[in-house]
């Protein structure tokens, strides 16, 4: 069995999706109706940049679904590759579900930019720059990220908010809490501590009122049924009811990315192959969470090319 997964904030780059653009009408379509969608040259950022404006949450997750969404169309236009004949499952990192929800036609491909636009905008609106942060743990599992979060609180939100792999996990919480956390990693066996380079302390309760903005969005613009069940973020299970959905879709902005328990437990339930849609940061991820699976990234035309063939 095989799940497409699509990748999340932080697999942006200037250039991305500029040679599926020169080589690829369907890719060319698929930026265009996202430009249109939200009234913007969003992929003449994208091709072009500058970084610091493509690197805007507000600009990164529609730009990062974008680049994921032409590599699938080009897939099925191109390639004759049907999403929903090809995955047993599909599953994104953060933003990556809404990507996925698109992937299977719970969502229109323009209400998928409008809805991550507003999200990007509400998180960052969320909490005042300078206020939060975010870190990443190197060689620490999810349990002594806890009790690290734990103790650097301190009164301060601290918490973990994305848990990769076996020794990748990432808080999210209040920037002083967090450089306490970096600073005290040795004394929890972790390896190393890495303040992020973000604009807002994502997956954690100071994101509340980006949860609320999300929720009025979602009910103006709920989700229908996808084609193909996926794995949630915050349950780390299959779900496919739309209103379900979209409660889970409100939740997942304050709480926890359950990513290598997703990863385990569509492993446990028959998934052999990943194919990372848009973006290599999961694979890697995937491949130390669920050793034996088989792992795919599909960025360029080339790999495009290969997938086809292989499946």
């Amino acid at each position: 069995m095989r799940a497409f997964v699509f990748p999340g904030q932080g697999s942006q780059k200037v250039g991305m999706g500029a040679e599926l653009a020169g080589a690829s009408a369907a890719a060319r379509e698929v930026f265009q109706e996202v430009d249109d969608a939200l009234g913007q040259h969003l992929f003449a950022l994208t091709r072009d940049g500058p970084e610091d404006q493509l690197t805007l949450t507000e600009n990164a997750q529609p730009a990062i679904m974008a680049h994921a969404i032409a590599v699938l169309r080009v897939l099925e236009r191109e390639g004759g590759l049907a999403l929903a004949d090809k995955a047993g499952f599909v599953a994104g990192h953060s933003l990556g579900e809404y990507t996925a929800l698109c992937a299977t036609g719970a969502f229109t491909l323009a209400d998928t930019a409008r809805l991550l636009k507003l999200r990007g905008q509400a998180m960052q609106a969320a909490v005042p720059v300078g206020l939060g942060a975010m870190c990443a743990l190197l060689g620490a599992d999810v349990d002594k990220a806890q009790a690290l979060a734990e103790w650097a609180a301190q009164g301060e939100v601290c918490e973990v908010a994305n848990d990769n792999d076996p020794g990748q996990v990432v808080l999210s919480g209040h920037r002083a809490a967090i450089e306490r956390a970096v600073a005290a990693v040795k004394d929890f066996e972790i390896k190393r501590g890495v303040l992020l380079p973000v604009s807002a302390p994502f997956h954690c309760t100071l994101m509340g009122p980006a949860a609320e903005a999300m929720l009025d969005a979602l009910e103006r613009t709920p989700p229908g049924v996808p084609g193909v069940a996926l794995y949630a973020n915050v349950t780390a299970e299959p779900v496919a009811d739309p209103v379900e959905i979209a409660r889970l879709l409100v939740r997942q902005v304050t709480n926890r990315v359950r990513w290598r328990e997703s990863v385990l437990a569509m492993a446990g339930a028959g998934v052999e192959h990943f194919v990372e849609l848009g973006g290599k940061v999961l694979t890697p991820m995937i491949a130390r969470t669920a050793p034996d699976a088989q792992t795919t990234s599909v960025v360029s035309m080339a790999d495009i090319e290969a997938l086809a063939k292989e499946i």
